[in-house]
This record gives structure tokens, C-alpha cells and sequence, in this order.
């Protein structure tokens, strides 16, 4: 079967640029659009500590949550296109979320694309006393009938994390219309589902995770190509289970269209001086991400790259049309 391609991790180290002072962004507020708990909260938190060694002032987090991103993509095509002071937490989904019109008539353009936080990974999680106690044993349950199982992620059908459960679905030659799917309105309210009992599966993202190792949650799956670094190397791909789907999360920022050039170069300046830190990079890694450091125009170009892969498995899969 056909999957979605990883991206490339590795890029040219950074050459040293000057700080810009720090007054350039007096009021830095980084944008998690959706409930705190999910994968855009984490995003944000690696911004609010991985930054605060090289501005005067901590990043500022602020929940909007809507549409898994559709309601900041809109404020920051509208009100706020210009604001010097604000980034917005985005991931792979929300490139799919735009390619397939969850965010109305908006498209890559109508952003200014800055830096990443890391890449993450799909995963399979249920409750750690689930009677599917291994991958196989889901799977087995799934083929016999897909709709006897609850599957919830954060995200309405054809969003990211459905994604990740019609891959896993099609592994098995399963019809991901025959699932029985729950949307929730970000990775926070998802877990919150799966702790809870309303669902019995969760489709999210191992970073996710990191603050769930208190042995609540199983993890049956990692969607990786290999094994990842400690502390997730302890479970297995989905891959080396006899399941071949793959699927990388981009995660990263982006700022208003109409910022200025010069707003916008001081916010990458920064983060390529954070790329290069060891603070940073321990930041990152504590919230479950690898490391993954793009910025400016090789960052555009990364995400522009990753949404033409995302049309062209949204035009397999029936998502949209060519």
C-alpha cells in the first residue's frame, strides 16, 4: 500500500547570526490552537522554554481552540495579519487541514511560515488495561468488524489523526468507512476520551505521550520507519509489527502574512539561535520530539514540500479531487 513519504530531517547547520534586540518583540505570545493537553499545548511550551534564554520577556501561550486551527488560521488572515508579537502552533495536519478546505478558502499563502519546534510520530494508543493487549490483537479485532471498535482522535473525518486510522485500517485491506470514528477538538480532549472510556483507541502522536508514562495508557505502535530515541524506544513500529504505515508530524509556527520583513527575521533569527543550543534541544527532546531544524526560507520550502505530498495522498484516499 501507499503511504505518506517521511520528510527529510537532516539540514545544513545554521550559520551564526546576531541576536536582534530583544525589544524588537516586547509582547511574544505563541498561539496553541485548540484545548490545553495536545499536541499544539506542547508545541507551544517548547517555544515558552526553549526561547526564554534569548528574549527579555517569557513567550506568553494562548489557547484558541476551533476547528483544530481553522479559528487562529482565520483571526491571522483577518485581525491580526501584521502582529510582530504573535506565532501560532501548527503540524502536518493542519497543511491537510487547509489542502482539504477545513479552513475555508485559505491556502499555504496566506502565511508566513517561521521555524519548527520537531518532528513527532504517529502512534496507537489504548488504556493500559485494554483488552487489546498487543497490536496484533487490535488488528485482528478491527478485520473482524472495524465498526465493533471506538476510535478517537482529534480531529473530524479526512483530519490528520483519522488519517493515521484509515492507514491502519488499510494495512488489513479494511475500508476506513467502515470505522466507527469520534472527533475531538484536539489531542487534549482525545486523551481525555481514551482515559475516560469514551473511546477505545486513540490515533495520536508519540510526543503526546510524554507526559503519560505513568503506566495509564499503552502504547501498541509507533508510526516510524525505526524505532525512535529513549524513552520511546521501548515500543515497537508499527512497521517491524508486519503494519506498514508510516506517518511523520512536522511541527512548527507560523505568523500573519502581512508581518514585515523585518518582525519576521527577527523571530527566525531567534530560533536559529535556539536550533543551535543545547537548552533547546534538551527542551525538545523532554517534550517527545526530535530533532528536526528548519527556519525562513528553507522552512517554507520544507512545508511546501510536504503539502504536495499531503494533496497527493488527500487525492488517493478521496479526500478531494485533483
Amino acid at each position: 500500500m501507499s503511504r505518506f513519504a517521511p520528510f527529510a530531517l537532516a539540514a545544513a547547520a545554521a550559520a551564526a547570526f546576531a541576536l536582534p534586540a530583544a525589544a524588537e518583540i516586547d509582547r511574544p505570545e505563541c498561539i496553541a490552537p485548540a484545548q490545553p493537553g495536545g499536541g499544539f499545548d506542547l508545541t507551544c511550551r517548547i517555544a515558552q522554554q526553549g526561547l526564554e534564554p534569548f528574549l527579555d520577556r517569557q513567550v506568553q501561550v494562548t489557547f484558541m481552540p476551533g476547528g483544530i486551527g481553522a479559528v487562529a488560521f482565520n483571526m491571522f488572515n483577518t485581525t491580526r495579519t501584521d502582529d510582530p508579537n504573535a506565532i501560532v502552533a501548527f503540524s502536518t495536519g493542519s497543511l491537510l487541514n487547509l489542502i482539504t478546505g477545513k479552513y475555508g478558502d485559505w491556502s499555504i499563502d496566506d502565511a508566513r511560515w517561521l521555524a519548527t519546534a520537531g518532528t513527532d510520530y504517529g502512534a496507537v494508543v489504548v488504556l493500559a488495561d485494554s483488552p487489546y493487549k498487543t497490536l496484533d490483537d487490535l488488528m485482528a479485532a478491527l478485520k473482524e468488524d472495524p465498526s465493533s471498535i471506538t476510535i478517537g482522535a482529534g480531529g473530524s473525518v479526512g483530519s490528520q489523526d483519522w488519517m493515521k486510522a484509515a492507514l491502519l485500517l488499510k494495512t488489513i485491506d479494511g475500508d476506513p468507512r467502515k470505522m466507527r470514528y469520534v472527533a475531538f477538538d484536539g489531542g487534549g480532549e482525545a486523551i481525555a476520551g481514551v482515559l475516560g472510556g469514551a473511546i477505545q483507541v486513540y490515533t495520536g502522536d508519540i510526543g503526546e505521550m510524554t507526559s503519560h508514562m505513568d503506566g495509564s495508557l499503552r502504547i501498541l505502535g509507533v508510526m516510524a520507519d525505526e524505532r525512535l530515541a529513549p524513552p520511546f524506544d521501548q515500543f515497537a513500529t508499527l512497521k517491524e509489527q508486519g503494519y506498514d504505515a508510516v506517518w511523520p508530524i512536522m511541527r512548527g509556527f507560523y505568523m500573519g502574512k502581512d508581518v514585515s520583513d523585518e518582525d519576521y527575521q527577527a523571530w527566525v533569527d531567534i530560533f536559529e539561535k535556539a536550533h543551535g543550543s543545547e537548552e533547546y534541544r534538551k527542551i525538545q527532546s523532554e517534550k517527545g520530539l526530535l530533532p528536526l531544524d528548519l527556519s525562513g526560507e528553507e522552512f517554507t520550502a520544507a512545508v511546501r514540500a510536504q503539502t504536495q505530498q499531503l494533496h497527493d495522498l488527500a487525492v488517493e484516499t478521496g479526500l478531494i479531487t485533483e
